[in-house]
């Protein structure tokens, strides 16, 4: 029955689907057009388009950084693309962060609730706010050299470590079970890591970034190898409660090209014929790549860059499985960050000179400034855009995957006379010029109602006091109808100061009928605690027609308040009420 009871929301809800599509293809599409057009008229009438990435700074860069710059601009595009997915709104939130906030410090923990509340109160402008910001920096890094390419990994700096503190509670640092088979530390914290090389001056660039790195990632590796060799982290055991081959298997099953997932069964098989054994083999990687890099960084070995990167790889495809698949990826995971990373401090990138271009360089100049620039436009407005939501009321989102849209009618609203809980008489619409928000709460109720009375709350509390609004509870409880009763669940659910505000009851055959005229079903033992009842809300005209009916199963969440609030809000000013 609707209204009765929470259900879980369907990631892919068409109505939220529908909306983010609208929003990142449409509306955020004109804003970015409009901003890069601005942004062109200016960089012609000031002939930057022709200048872009031609200072010696640029026509001189580290081929090292290049190939950093390029590589984490192709991975922020791709990550970027995977914003897109239409899962993203309602998903990233409560099914992506929130299980990284499990056991982090109380510091990040309230950090990361702020974050998914303000992520869940307006899913569609952070998503799509989110995934072009994502493409703007990976486009940025691409045809970025220069003064601009330096900005461009100071921006992807700042916000990896957004994603990386916040989005990913410090890329699993506190997670009982982290491994960098599961992508243990984090992929955007390498993606800090090369933001802050990419930022720096090309010749601290050339003189430190090879062995600082390959010593870091040597650090990294070793510490990996430890975590991993925990008993707690369940690599050590065989058969189906081995980590690994749990986890292969419910990656196995997701949506995904066949050869892959044959790959990942045949690894989780193996996991839990060997046992601790391929434990061994994952721990003889670690280990080797660490020592190798640590000593490569002043004898210029080769190899461990093989090792690390060819093992990093085999792993992403083999225990990873990409992390490309399932609808809620972010991005492609740690290892291949580390493969880029060992790969762009090879001894063998230090070596090679400045890179040049094969085309004239006035025609890859203005080529590149045109991408930048609308680039530039999706970061600006996409920030603009995140920016604003922080502060803005929230979206009916949350409330629309959850109920629906409300339904238009245009009927006569059938009258009643209850008692109120101050025990005088209240006819409806005895408040002449005054819209009527109808609603039915259990005064006994510990789940629904109130989150319903806390959504009349809110509403009220957004109206001025002098608003023409009467807000009507009829008691659904054929029990527990008393005044008392009703006083109760005023004073507990705080109602007591909400202007114009009925809980009315009666007798139980006049609730009833009430119930029965506006298709409200109640259904009660004598013996239960209270009733369920579907919950819907309805708005009466001053003219005492009836014009809207609204279902709101509400969702015990700040954010879902407060989206009910808003949808709330939004068709009692169509209404007139102000």
């Amino acid at each position: 029955m609707p209204g009765m009871g929470q259900r879980s929301i369907d990631l892919t809800n068409p109505f939220v689907v529908a909306l983010f599509r609208h929003a990142s293809f449409v509306t955020m599409l004109v804003w970015l057009g409009a901003v890069a057009i601005a942004l062109l008229v200016l960089l012609a009438l000031t002939r930057g388009l022709l200048r872009f990435n031609l200072s010696p700074d640029a026509e001189n860069e580290p081929v090292a950084r290049i190939y950093l710059r390029r590589g984490f601009g192709a991975l922020w595009l791709l990550d970027g693309l995977l914003q897109f997915q239409a899962s993203m709104p309602l998903g990233l939130a409560n099914n992506v962060v929130a299980p990284m906030s499990v056991g982090t410090p109380g510091w990040l923990h309230r950090a990361m609730n702020v974050a998914m509340t303000l992520w869940n109160s307006h899913p569609v402008t952070m998503a799509s706010g989110v995934a072009w910001l994502q493409v703007g920096i990976g486009l940025l890094l691409i045809v970025s050299r220069g003064a601009t390419g330096r900005f461009a990994g100071a921006l992807s700096a700042a916000w990896a470590a957004v994603v990386w503190l916040i989005g990913n509670g410090a890329g699993g640092l506190f997670i009982h079970g982290a491994s960098v088979l599961f992508g243990w530390p984090g992929a955007s914290l390498f993606y800090l890591y090369a933001g802050v090389w990419i930022a720096c001056d090309a010749d601290l660039f050339r003189r430190r970034f090879s062995s600082v790195t390959r010593r870091g990632v040597a650090g990294v590796l070793l510490a990996g190898a430890v975590v991993q060799s925990l008993p707690s982290a369940g690599f050590w055991h065989g058969g189906p409660t081995n980590a690994l081959t749990a986890m292969t298997s419910y990656m196995s099953a997701i949506a995904q090209p066949h050869w892959l997932a044959r790959i990942v069964r045949a690894t989780g098989s193996l996991a839990a014929t060997m046992g601790g054994g391929l434990n061994v083999v994952v721990l003889l990687w670690l280990c080797i790549g660490s020592v190798g890099l640590w000593l490569s960084a002043s004898r210029r070995w080769r190899w461990p860059t093989y090792v690390v990167v060819g093992g990093a790889l085999v792993l992403w495809l083999s225990t990873q499985d990409t992390a490309l698949f399932g609808g809620l990826a972010t991005d492609v995971n740690s290892l291949p960050a580390i493969a880029l990373i060992v790969w762009c401090a090879s001894p063998a990138r230090r070596r090679d000179g400045s890179r040049r271009t094969w085309l004239p360089r006035e025609m890859v100049s203005s080529s590149a400034s045109v991408i930048a620039t609308f680039a530039a436009s999706m970061v600006l407005v996409s920030a603009v855009a995140m920016g604003w939501a922080a502060v803005a009321g929230a979206e009916t989102t949350l409330y629309l995957a959850q109920n629906g849209p409300a339904t238009a009618v245009n009927a006569p609203a059938k009258s009643f006379q209850l008692t109120d809980q101050y025990g005088r008489p209240y006819r409806l619409g005895e408040h002449r010029g005054r819209v009527t928000l109808l609603t039915f709460l259990d005064p006994h109720c510990w789940t629904d109602c109130p989150l319903l009375a806390s959504q009349i709350a809110q509403l009220r509390r957004a109206f001025p006091r002098r608003a023409q609004l009467d807000i009507v509870a009829v008691a659904a409880d054929p029990y527990h109808e008393s005044l008392a009763d009703v006083r109760h669940f005023i004073t507990t659910r705080g109602l007591r100061s909400v202007p114009n505000f009925f809980f009315v009851t009666g007798t139980r055959a006049q609730t009833r009928a009430v119930w029965r005229n506006y298709g409200i079903s109640v259904i009660m033992k004598p013996s239960d605690q209270m009733s369920v009842h579907s919950d819907f809300m309805f708005i009466i005209a001053a003219n005492q027609r009836l014009h809207w009916i609204i279902p709101d199963n509400p969702l015990a969440s700040s954010a879902g308040t407060a989206s009910a609030v808003a949808e709330l809000h939004a068709l009692l000013a169509y209404e007139g009420v102000r």
